[in-house]
């Protein structure tokens, strides 16, 4: 029994090394190279500032915000087309609650949190009691608060109210310590609450992943979902409470635009749903499920907005090879997802047949 111990005790360099993590590792490999691509062709016009990398961060929060939400959503195993109407949603609720209804923003936005959040519930209860796909249930949702965007009103509404404009003005600078005082970096490089949400959401849902009992629920679901049920695992009251939370990032996402913009339009973030998939599976999560993690989704928000970068600083290519570049980096890390797969699955395999060889 000793001589048996050493082999159940997994070393660093094996824990680090699983399949799991090779999509993760790929996802900050290719952002590095880019970066430094980047750095080398235009490091001497502002490429390497702090004011640049903050901004490739901030400059796509509200879906960095969404895929947080999606990618537990693909975690279990579903998907979630609804993200990007409810997100619109809440920005048609809070301007017209507030410039045409007259209503306080904060009272708007509990409002439009009601409704997000209970629109997830619907849908994963509609997903786990009625058996309906993932994909069709929430497509409906989709045209639903779409539609709802357009009942509102089909002209762009303006926001203007103290705490609207507290909310989007605020910034926090990168300062340095300069002859006994502190003075803003230059260029001026700040962060605003957008960034400061995404950040937080991002450490939100690691939490959530790897450190609570609903976590390991979540990755037991996408790994076999039979299997879970089999061990008593709350199925159906965890994939409810997932396309909950879902509908409550895309509720912070849709808040977040608002910031952006001051404005409340029904055709706002129309096709953001695929935007925070790929921003998922691009950072590593498996459309199939049981793999996924935070850290990985960030590096996706960040792969996903070095390219725009990168043809800005550029100045002669045109907006659209940026979404070019992106397609064909999700086709690449699909293609990646699969040998992985195979590749585990073949590792399983190999590791139960060892035994009836033995045994022979």
């Amino acid at each position: 029994m000793p001589e048996r111990i050493p082999e159940r005790r997994q070393s660093l360099a094996s824990r680090l090394l699983k399949p799991q993590f090779v999509m993760v590792y790929a996802t900050v490999g290719i952002f590095i190279l880019i970066y430094i691509y980047g750095a080398i062709r235009f490091g001497s016009i502002g490429f390497t500032t702090l004011r640049t990398f903050v901004n490739m961060f901030k400059d796509n929060a509200y879906y960095g915000i969404s895929a947080v939400g999606m990618t537990m959503v693909l975690i279990t195993g579903g998907i979630d087309l609804s993200v990007a109407s409810v997100a619109c949603l809440t920005g048609m609720i809070v301007a017209y609650g507030t410039s045409v209804l007259g209503y306080h923003p904060a009272v708007c936005m509990l409002a439009a949190l009601v409704v997000g959040v209970g629109l997830g519930l619907l849908q994963g209860a509609a997903i786990y009691y009625l058996d309906v796909p993932p994909f069709i249930t929430t497509l409906a949702g989709n045209f639903l608060a779409r539609g709802v965007c357009s009942l509102i009103s089909r002209e762009s509404i303006s926001v203007s109210h103290p705490m609207i404009d507290a909310l989007a003005g605020w910034k926090w600078y990168f300062k340095k310590y300069v002859d006994g005082e502190w003075v803003k970096i230059k260029p001026i490089a700040f962060i605003n609450v957008n960034l400061l949400v995404f950040l937080l959401m991002i450490v939100i849902g690691t939490f959530i992943l790897h450190r609570t009992k609903f976590g390991r629920n979540i990755y037991a679901i996408g790994g076999n979902e039979q299997s879970a049920k089999l061990m008593g695992l709350p199925v159906g009251r965890t994939k409810i409470l997932v396309y909950g939370f879902n509908g409550f990032c895309s509720v912070l996402a849709g808040l977040a635009y608002l910031l952006e913009v001051k404005s409340g339009w029904n055709l706002a973030l129309n096709g953001g749903e695929l935007e925070a998939i790929s921003c998922a599976v691009i950072g590593g999560t498996l459309l199939t499920g049981g793999v996924g993690y935070m850290i990985g989704t960030l590096f996706g928000v960040l792969l996903k907005s070095v390219i725009p970068a990168l043809i800005t600083f550029n100045g002669t290519l045109l907006s659209w090879w940026g979404k070019i570049a992106t397609g064909g980096l999700l086709a690449l890390f699909i293609v990646i997802q699969r040998i992985v797969v195979t590749m585990s699955e073949r590792k399983k395999d190999s590791k139960k047949k060892q035994p009836q060889g033995e045994a022979g």
